[in-house]
């Protein structure tokens, strides 16, 4: 009876933690969605899913240099429940929470029957996720925060199978599974898949070496051939495989690709030989505590914990935002060499355990192909928690009743230091500074489908007035030429795209101003439809608009100029005369573009 109702409270004190720990991530994305906005990432998801929505098919109809399945999926919620922008957040929502709550269920199945207190051990370790969680640093829909979610989900199911020994059928679907994250972003994908078929070789050679059955390799892989050939099939019966190997494989990786010295850039923080350092020493001196002397476990856990603390010594250090942020990236090298060296050192590890150790790590030098450290960590954070509590199982596996609550008080200090230094990091907006947060009162959408919408500055109501302007004076029949393209537009007009590029990025964008200038004579486009101040910051990532429109300026005449727009027409015989304040108006226009 007492043991009984021990597991009862057990289990209610667990669903009481996993509430929390959902309740407080989603929150967090709920709380950044009230107050930022970055239209360029938004529309780069939105605007493409709101063209799949209506039928459009990419890699044939259109150039896009993206896996699918995040596209695919707001292309879903869109037909769903219509073009409401607060559905989406919801997702994000949704989706992060329940991504903080499945890392929390994998690090306490990694200390389970290891740790002397595996759930709140774990509960600590998670707490950070809750302001660094997959969509935190970025709240609206996209592709990485969506892979991560893909490859928790991976490693939750690998641990409670490995419990059970694999079975076939559940097996056989965890294969299948894997693939999923090839369709959501590529290079995450392709890291994932390929360090996972690395392990399996290895594990296959160790099996036939020992003589161990090798069912459950056989039936994971029967899965991963299964789910990638039929993707395969898909692809091929609908936008054909050379489609979208142009797009997703040899364009998108010409145009995205760092070079390998920009990839080891990462290692070159002299710190790199100190931190680790200091925690192996802290481990050495806590291995000490089991002689009793006090001193040397609380100075092992303050060596150990030194590196997670040196991001918030460095809030007091220096008010930049920018050093702050780069503080709290460089834990990633560190937990890499840190957990290396613990597992080929202390060697306790085995099964799922040992192989997530590389299958992170490589998966994560993966991530870092889109963007480098820097900039790629925004929707993996939950993988860094991974990677550092595998160590601290390693170390603390079967302790003394004294080391392992020393093991409890790391735990603790670990998270607190992410806890903190990850939510300055999302208060600043650092990793969105290349954008324009501009000052002045909170603006939020008052059209219907743009509810939720909110961010400083007049881009909203302006925005505004553009829709109302086009849904008075132009027909919807007419193809529309936005430059650059980073509003949600036709989301929220539900027009019909008429050429064939959404957002004029280096991304996105594969065509040169001459041969824009030819689609668009070509193709139809009556309107040309100019933004003056952009959120982006126009000369890193938006192509010039400029030059783009001096090559189309002869063929339209300017029509109207609104707060934030101008407005031209396409030239036709027998059209009135330019007026001449309108060409002053133009000229104008082009001048400011460039701010």
């Amino acid at each position: 009876m007492v043991e009984g109702r021990s597991k009862i409270f057990e289990r209610a004190v667990n669903i009481a933690a996993g509430l929390a720990l959902f309740t407080l991530t989603a929150g967090v994305v709920w709380w950044q969605n009230t107050r930022l906005t970055v239209l360029y990432d938004l529309c780069g998801v939105l605007e493409h899913a709101t063209r799949i929505a209506q039928g459009d098919l990419p890699y044939r109809d259109f150039p896009f240099p993206y896996a699918p399945l995040t596209f695919l999926t707001q292309a879903a919620v869109i037909n769903l429940t219509g073009a409401v922008y607060w559905h989406h957040i919801v997702y994000c929502c949704v989706v992060a929470g329940v991504g903080t709550v499945l890392l929390w269920r994998i690090v306490a199945s990694l200390f389970r029957d290891h740790l002397a207190r595996p759930e709140l051990t774990a509960f600590f370790l998670a707490v950070p996720a809750a302001v660094l969680g997959i969509y935190c640093v970025f709240p609206y829909p996209f592709y990485d925060p969506d892979a991560a979610f893909i490859i928790l989900l991976c490693i939750r199911w690998a641990l409670a199978l490995e419990r059970k020994g694999f079975p076939r059928v559940q097996t056989f679907l965890l294969g299948e599974l894997c693939v999923v994250t090839l369709f959501v972003k590529q290079n995450i994908g392709l890291a994932f898949l390929g360090i996972i078929g690395i392990c399996l070789l290895i594990s296959l050679a160790i099996s036939l070496w020992k003589k161990s059955s090798l069912r459950p390799h056989l039936y994971f892989i029967g899965g991963l051939l299964t789910a990638f050939l039929a993707a395969l099939f898909v692809i091929h019966l609908t936008v054909g495989l050379d489609n979208y190997k142009l797009w997703t494989i040899t364009y998108a990786t010409a145009r995205r690709t760092p070079s390998f010295t920009d990839m080891l850039s990462v290692y070159n923080d002299r710190m790199l030989f100190v931190f680790p350092a200091l925690f192996m020493l802290g481990a050495l001196l806590l291995k000490k505590y089991s002689e009793g002397k006090v001193f040397n476990a609380i100075l092992g856990t303050i060596a150990m914990a030194v590196a997670f603390l040196w991001p918030v010594i460095y809030l007091i250090v220096t008010p930049d935002p920018s050093e702050r942020a780069e503080r709290l990236d460089n834990l990633w090298p560190f937990v890499f060499i840190v957990t290396i060296a613990v597992v080929l050192f202390a060697r306790r590890l085995s099964g799922v355990a040992v192989m997530l150790v590389f299958v992170i790590i490589a998966t994560a030098h993966g991530v870092f192909l889109s963007q480098q450290l820097w900039g790629s960590t925004y929707g993996i954070w939950p993988l860094l928690i991974i990677l550092v509590a595998l160590p601290l199982r390693s170390l603390f596996e079967g302790a003394a009743p004294p080391i392992a609550r020393a093991g409890t008080v790391l735990a603790a200090l670990i998270s607190v230091a992410i806890a903190v230094a990850g939510g300055f990091y999302i208060y600043s907006n650092e990793r969105l500074s290349y954008v324009s947060f501009e000052d002045g009162d909170m603006m939020h959408s008052t059209l219907p489908q743009l509810q939720g919408l909110s961010m400083r500055g007049d881009f909203i109501p302006d925005f505004e007035e553009l829709v109302k302007y086009t849904d008075e004076n132009i027909p919807r029949e007419d193809g529309i030429l936005l430059l650059p393209g980073e509003d949600l537009f036709y989301y929220t007009t539900g027009r019909h795209p008429k050429f064939p590029v959404l957002l004029f990025d280096v991304t996105n964008n594969p065509y040169n101003a001459e041969e824009i200038r030819e689609k668009v004579l070509a193709g139809g486009i009556e309107w040309v439809i100019l933004k003056n101040d952009l959120q982006i910051e126009a000369d890193t990532t938006i192509d010039s608009k400029d030059k783009i429109f001096e090559l189309l300026k002869p063929d339209f005449r300017p029509v109207e100029s609104l707060n934030n727009y101008e407005i031209y027409k396409r030239r036709h015989a027998g059209d009135p005369p330019d007026e001449e304040n309108d060409g002053d108006d133009s000229d104008s226009s082009d001048d400011d573009s460039g701010n």
